[in-house]
């Protein structure tokens, strides 16, 4: 049976720190309305949460279930501020946890875990460093820096900007409405890389040793290219499509897929410096 616990917090303390025993590969649930939550890898066999609050019109309830852990911050006073909402979250979890995470405002970042991830965010930003898994965010107006981040990664947003920075993945589908997008990274052999906007800029940059099929169009937009397109290496050919600008073909044996495409933005594929 899972252990259940209440962690209330008297005016006077403001920090609480809970220790879970673990066996396997947790899967370890925060959420938290407010404040920021930091997660860090380490290779002992618990994950431990450590909260700082704003007041006391706090509570963090938790449960444990074997390797399944939640935590949820709870407002139990009458009309909190916005100030006396925040609670701030440093969790520390075995290096192959599985994440999710649920915030509205506030920072996140998550150092070095290398399973699977899901964000769900209002308008907190995310800084993820050496990850590794299958990673999924859905975003209002949150951005994303993702750096050394392997895996895949599946992200949608209204106004949130993503940046991927010297990634190795090998699936990358981001959509945002008017947030800009830079991939600046190799792309995989058997890569798939799915970038899409309203408005704003989508970036990607590509060394010479970089092989790819490339279809990049924006509608009222423009494109601005320095890769060495050919005609496509396999023989497709698309039908004329209308648009302001448009690119089509491959970079040298075009094995991995990139498309790119935006209603009003712009589109730039540039040479890496």
């Amino acid at each position: 049976m899972g252990a259940l616990f209440l962690i209330g917090v008297p005016a006077q303390a403001h920090h609480v720190e809970k220790h879970f025993p673990v066996t396997g590969r947790p899967v370890v649930t925060v959420r938290n309305p407010s404040g920021n939550i930091q997660v860090k890898a380490w290779n002992k066999p618990e994950v431990v949460i450590s909260t700082n609050f704003a007041s006391d019109k706090l509570q963090v309830a938790g449960e444990q279930a074997g390797d399944r852990i939640e935590v949820e911050t709870q407002i139990v006073g009458e009309n909190p501020t916005s100030d006396e909402l925040k609670a701030d979250y440093v969790v520390s979890v075995p290096e192959e946890s599985e994440l999710q995470v649920r915030t509205d405002s506030g920072d996140v970042t998550v150092d070095s875990v290398h399973g699977n991830m899901t964000f769900d965010t209002v308008g907190a930003n995310l800084e993820l460093f050496d990850v590794e898994g299958y990673v999924v965010i859905k975003s209002i107006d949150g951005s994303l820096v993702c750096t050394r981040c392997a895996g895949s990664l599946d992200a949608t947003s209204i106004s949130g900007s993503f940046q991927l920075i010297q990634p190795s993945m090998d699936s990358v589908r981001i959509q945002t409405s008017s947030g800009n997008i830079l991939f600046d990274g190799n792309f995989i052999r058997r890569g798939i890389y799915i970038l899409k906007n309203y408005s704003g800029t989508i970036e990607v940059r590509f060394s010479p040793s970089d092989s790819f099929d490339v279809a990049a169009n924006s509608l009222y937009g423009k494109v601005f290219n320095e890769a060495p397109v050919k005609p496509d290496v396999h023989g497709n050919t698309r039908p004329p499509k209308y648009s302001n600008a448009l690119l089509f073909g491959s970079v040298n044996q075009g094995n991995a897929k990139v498309e790119l495409s935006s209603f009003s933005g712009t589109i730039k594929i540039l040479k890496r410096d």
